[in-house]
């Protein structure tokens, strides 16, 4: 079973995005990009949703750090509830895979996810 790593501050965010993919996916809820690169060490996601707008280190600083360490492979795909051509176009230069906009579609989140795994 493939692993996704669902990185997002808001509870409320995780739960909606788990409960979206459990029965497909191996789902591991992480409420910081900290605790994303400490569970990095340990384990290798086949794809990571991330939340840009987070306290202490944003969604581009934690892609950024992911792109130029080990782990520039894993498909990022930001999760976000902002709506603005600039943060899709600094996405796309920053490598992310994609991006998906709260609240987020169950459809259109496992299309988007299986078109990168």
């Amino acid at each position: 079973m493939k692993t996704i790593f669902i990185v997002d501050d808001s509870d409320t965010n995780l739960l909606m995005a788990e409960e979206a993919l459990e029965d497909c996916y191996r789902v591991m809820t992480l409420p910081s990009a900290d605790k994303m690169f400490s569970l990095l060490d340990k384990i290798t996601p086949d794809l990571i949703l991330l939340d840009i707008e987070m306290p202490v280190m944003n969604g581009f600083e934690a892609l950024e750090k992911l792109k130029a360490g080990n782990w520039a492979d894993i498909p990022v795909i930001f999760l976000t509830g902002t709506t603005d051509y600039s943060i899709e176009e600094k996405s796309k230069k920053l490598g992310a895979a994609g991006i998906i906009s709260k609240p987020f579609s169950e459809i259109l989140l496992h299309e988007i996810i299986n078109s990168h795994i």
